[in-house]
């Protein structure tokens, strides 16, 4: 068993692999700022079921304080660190871009020294399909050039990126990037267009539907990503490659139009929608070329996006009565 220090653990995925981890008996830190970009509240319902484990510790700190981050380090002598704490979302980027350079690159900074002061065997960091940016040729490969960008907070994961590479080039820490693909599921962001979605039908509210419906994305489920990073943190990174780079999404993308249906058809109401034109910084298709994972750990994503909706639903409904 290890001590696995993770980052955003009141985030979306980081509360979802902090109890896959504390199941299987690691000693595991969290770490969230607790911020209100979206419902803190959902934040700290995660962080409630988290603490029903002994093996789980918490500190509410921004990864950008510096001194927080060195006495987290100092003190819980973390083996393995996953970082999924970021300012997320592409809209957001938009109109608050100083808050993705705090957290994303000053945050990442202070994790990537304290993992090389610290003797950590491995790090494994977000990055996001957004790196893909203007990429036209589709599935996405991590051999593609992504030097186009087209939103900040796209721009701050693919600097994360260079800045990992440097860290295990300069220092040999072994560092493992992951692409995630759209991932949805229970206890999911509010800021989603599926959860969205979800809740606006049930309301009786319209729903926003950008670039008119023709948008695909590659849906990953939650579980999927979970085990994914599992593995990875189980085979461990070994330092002849220090510093390794992997897609995990789907692999089978999915019209918006036809996720919409699904949700219809799982709610038993329709949807009104308003048609609108792509958003400034968004991307029409998302689709994940993910055989380097699995060659690296023999598992793919399989959860079928009408599976993984139908949970979401399910779980919707008894959280939100």
């Amino acid at each position: 068993m290890q001590r696995i220090l993770v980052t955003g653990a009141a985030g979306f995925i980081g509360f979802h692999l902090a109890l896959a981890l504390c199941a299987k008996g690691h000693e595991v830190y969290g770490v969230d700022n607790l911020n209100d970009y979206y419902d803190v509240e959902l934040k700290k319902a995660r962080l409630a079921e988290l603490q029903k484990h002994n093996s789980f510790k918490f500190l509410e700190a921004s990864l950008e304080d510096e001194p927080a981050m060195d006495e987290i380090f100092e003190s819980f002598k973390p083996q393995i660190v996953v970082n999924l704490a970021a300012q997320a979302g592409v809209r957001y980027s938009i109109d608050n871009p100083r808050a993705y350079i705090s957290s994303n690159i000053v945050g990442f900074t202070n994790i990537l020294e304290g993992c090389r002061h610290h003797n950590v065997e491995h790090l494994i960091f977000a990055s996001s399909s957004s790196v893909y940016g203007a990429n036209k040729k589709v599935p996405f490969s991590e051999t593609y050039n992504v030097d186009h960008p087209v939103s900040l907070y796209a721009a701050t994961k693919k600097s994360n990126e260079l800045m990992a590479h440097t860290y295990a080039h300069l220092y040999g820490l072994p560092c493992t990037g992951l692409r995630f693909f759209t991932v949805y599921g229970p206890w999911g962001r509010p800021d989603m267009a599926y959860f969205k979605f979800v809740d606006s039908i049930l309301k009786g509210k319209s729903i926003d539907v950008y670039n008119e419906g023709d948008m695909r994305r590659d849906f990953t489920y939650i579980d999927d990503i979970v085990e994914g990073i599992d593995r990875l943190i189980a085979k461990g990174n070994n330092k002849n490659e220090p510093y390794r780079l992997f897609n995990i999404g789907n692999n089978n993308p999915v019209q918006l139009m036809d996720m919409i249906g699904i949700i219809e058809d799982k709610l038993g109401k329709k949807a009104e929608t308003n048609m609108l034109p792509m958003q400034p910084g968004d991307v029409k298709e998302t689709y994940a070329d993910i055989s380097a994972l699995e060659q690296a750990v023999g598992f793919k994503p399989s959860t079928s996006l009408e599976e993984g909706l139908d949970k979401f639903v399910e779980w919707y409904r008894g959280y939100y009565k």
